[in-house]
């Protein structure tokens, strides 16, 4: 029976799923095309989950199981709007799944957002985590891909900053956010444990940072964080929690769970107070920015208290304090972008669809299906795409059950059609080079792996020549 064949646009945690899902079920052959521009698979779980977190980090090898199956082929340093548009892939295969996650980022809306020093957590993330978009090579040469937004700095600009630091402010009450603080006041021997690249590393180590201010427009008991990772922050040494009492006042609207930890924990270490450490993390609930102060460089953030008033509107109560600030990082939320020739739904920033299923001009699209936060917005944790992509791929079956999808392509049209225009994707053979030379660059200096950042150093790794 002839197989058939489904493209999946992004390697990341919701595009591995979808495959995963696909190659699990037993009722039709299936043969799996996963298209990444980058050249290495994984996405947010490469390029998104801070280096101090290995346990999270190390779910790729389990990603890798899928991507290493005989059905599934990983096309690396393959972009959609560079190499082939959207229809040229829909020419080649059955079914499509849109996986390209969401790698825009929110902005504040305040003035004085625009000054050096005031970035995406984004922007920070993607450089501590090595990714290449940030890292140019030596020649310059920066990521431009029309299916992505090219980062507002590179590795050079965020080096300056982050040394040039010593007082930062992190909007947001996420897990991102704390990732950024931990980064941020880190000691560095705990960092030159993970597996950053050297060049970061080396970056981190001249820092002088001393305080980080966290702002939460509303109370404790709104935070997104995970209780795990809110309690790292209170194991770091030499490193003062504060949180002043205003702030930790019970909120009487908290709910669930995770929000009563959290308070759990913040009243711990409000009740601690100061030990004297020569670093601090600031939390202040109940405020948000309004408005970045700076000549050239930003220098302080005006701020002003919150509440939530009678209808349940969150309002302004007065100034707040103004922070001393040489870095603000917005962690206030991700946002999906258009890829040319896909739906897209600029208000929600994301495909639109029903149960997976494309809708382009009001009608469900034959054979195209979406998944991941491009599907549902940047919403969950790594796991909630397993189960997001089995609602899609669950659609798509049921679409081949009903007689709306039939196989009509072979799997080898694609490559054929990449090959004609004399391009060489990376495969999984490329990507177990890549890992071995990280693996043996880390063991080098006393570490299990060490990055590599550069897209002309992960060629050279997986032997492969650059386009």
């Amino acid at each position: 029976m002839r197989p058939y064949v489904v493209a999946i646009i992004g390697s990341g945690p919701s595009g591995i799923y979808a495959a995963e899902a696909l190659c699990q079920q037993t009722d039709v052959p299936v043969a799996v095309a996963v298209l990444d521009r980058l050249p290495v698979p994984f996405g947010l779980v490469r390029y998104g989950v801070a280096p101090d977190h290995p346990s999270i980090r190390s779910i790729r090898n389990i990603l890798e199981r899928t991507l290493s199956r005989p059905e599934v082929r990983f096309y690396g340093d393959v972009s959609v709007g560079r190499d082939l548009t959207v229809e040229e892939l829909r020419g080649t295969v059955d079914a499509v799944i849109y996986a390209y996650g969401a790698a825009s980022d929110r902005r504040l809306g305040i003035p004085g957002e625009e000054l050096d020093g005031s970035i995406a957590a984004a922007e920070l993330v993607a450089w501590y985590c090595g990714h290449p978009d940030v890292h140019p090579d030596l020649d310059g040469a920066a990521a431009d891909e029309p299916d992505q937004p090219v980062p507002a700095i590179d590795a050079a600009a965020a080096t300056r900053l982050v040394g040039s630091t010593r007082s930062a402010v992190v909007v947001g009450v996420g897990n991102v956010a704390l990732d950024v603080v931990r980064i941020l006041i880190r000691p560095t021997e705990d960092l030159a444990r993970t597996d950053m690249a050297e060049e970061v590393l080396k970056a981190l180590d001249g820092r002088a940072v001393t305080d980080v201010h966290v702002l939460g427009r509303r109370g404790p008991a709104h935070t997104s964080f995970t209780t795990k990772e809110l309690r790292e922050l209170g194991d770091l040494d030499g490193v003062d929690i504060v949180i002043d009492p205003f702030d930790h006042d019970l909120d009487p609207a908290a709910v669930g769970k995770v929000a009563l930890r959290n308070l759990g924990v913040l009243s711990d270490w409000a009740e601690r107070g100061s030990r004297g450490a020569d670093r601090r993390i600031h939390f202040h609930f109940w405020t948000r920015p309004t408005t970045l102060v700076g000549d050239g460089r930003v220098h302080s953030v005006i701020t002003e208290r919150t509440m939530i008033d009678s209808t349940g509107t969150l309002v302004a109560d007065g100034p707040g304090p103004e922070l001393p600030a040489d870095l603000v990082v917005r962690s206030v939320g991700y946002r999906g972008t258009a890829l040319p020739g896909v739906p897209y739904d600029e208000g929600k920033a994301r495909v639109p669809h029903a149960e997976g299923r494309v809708i382009r001009d009001g009608s469900f699209a034959t054979g195209e299906y979406v998944t991941g936060w491009i599907k549902r917005g940047p919403t969950g944790v790594i796991g909630t795409n397993k189960s997001d992509a089995v609602e899609t791929v669950t659609s798509l079956l049921t679409d081949i059950a009903d007689g709306e999808l039939t196989a009509r392509h072979n799997p080898d049209e694609l490559g054929r059609l990449l090959a004609g225009r004399g391009i060489d994707p990376l495969g999984m053979g490329d990507w177990r080079r890549i890992d071995a030379a990280e693996i043996a660059r880390g063991q080098s200096q006393g570490r299990d792996r060490a990055t590599l950042a550069h897209r002309s150093d992960l060629f050279a790794a997986a032997e492969h020549e650059d386009r």
